[in-house]
């Protein structure tokens, strides 16, 4: 039995379970995949738990990405540029880092007819998914992305990266504080897609409640928006959007789709993602 795991925290409003399990049922394959709820300040000792058992491997979501990175002795492109790691697969105690949120988020832009090519994009957040995607519109060649920070430490990160995709990508890319109003408010008006990457709004956190933009900032009726939170399956962001008239989307699409190559990454056969859509989400 090949054993996988979620690690992060919190966890346990994931739905990677039903839908790994899920995949596993539908290929008959001996595997099970369990949630484990891992502060960063763990995540050594877990991971090397992990190695000792034996785990084939695991998907790591926030607060551990950018941990779990420094933990992997190989890593892929997308994760080296990044300096953030969501999937692992442990081939005899060698830990493989990837990032596969960027694949899925493109993946679900798609499906949602939202556009990333020669597009002018905003991006709230500077974390592990935050950079993913930052890496996968640049190397999709979005137009520009205009990236807002809480603190500036994740913003020194961010340019790091921009710094890495330079031989790579053409898309201008800015960073501004999510405190400057006015800079916000710009971003928006000017936007084809408001991209939420930040936990602001996530259930069972202590910024369930709130929006990650600033109060009294207008969202156009032409924007779209993109919350890659999927629980709750409508945010207080989605929900000013779709007041506002905006088209709106959730990450369940991302989810799905970041899980596949996850599955494909530690199995080498696709996700029977129908099959798995049907059955976990159906009203995703």
């Amino acid at each position: 039995m090949q054993k996988y795991y979620l690690l992060g925290s919190p966890v346990d409003h994931s739905l990677s379970p039903a839908m790994h399990n899920c995949a596993f049922r539908a290929l008959h394959t001996e595997a099970e995949y369990r949630l484990l709820d891992v502060p960063e300040a763990d995540l050594p000792a877990v991971v090397n738990r992990l190695k000792r058992e034996g785990a084939a491997g695991w998907n790591v979501t926030m607060p551990d990405k950018t941990a779990m990175f420094h933990l992997c002795e190989v890593l892929s492109d997308s994760a080296r540029i990044g300096h953030s790691v969501n999937t692992v697969r442990n081939e005899h105690g060698v830990l493989h880092g990837y990032t596969t949120d960027g694949d899925g988020f493109l993946l679900a832009m798609r499906d949602e007819g939202f556009p990333v090519l020669g597009a002018d994009l905003t991006l709230l957040g500077t974390g592990g998914a935050a950079a993913s995607i930052l890496i996968a519109c640049a190397l999709e060649a979005a137009a520009s992305v205009r990236v807002f920070y809480h603190q500036e430490a994740s913003c020194r990160r961010m340019t790091e990266i921009k710094e890495r995709l330079a031989g790579s990508a053409k898309t201008k890319i800015d960073f501004f504080p999510l405190s400057d109003f006015g800079a916000v408010r710009n971003a928006v008006r000017s936007s084809q897609v408001l991209i939420n990457a930040t936990s602001v709004g996530m259930a069972n956190t202590p910024m369930a409640d709130y929006s990650p933009l600033p109060d009294g900032i207008e969202l156009p009726e032409r924007l779209s928006v993109f919350d890659i939170i999927y629980n709750p399956r409508t945010t207080p962001l989605l929900a000013d959007a779709k007041k506002a008239g905006c088209r709106t989307a959730n990450g369940l699409s991302m989810l799905l789709y970041q899980g596949a190559e996850s599955f494909r990454i530690w199995t080498g056969r696709e996700m029977p993602v129908d099959t798995v859509r049907r059955a976990v989400f159906p009203n995703g």
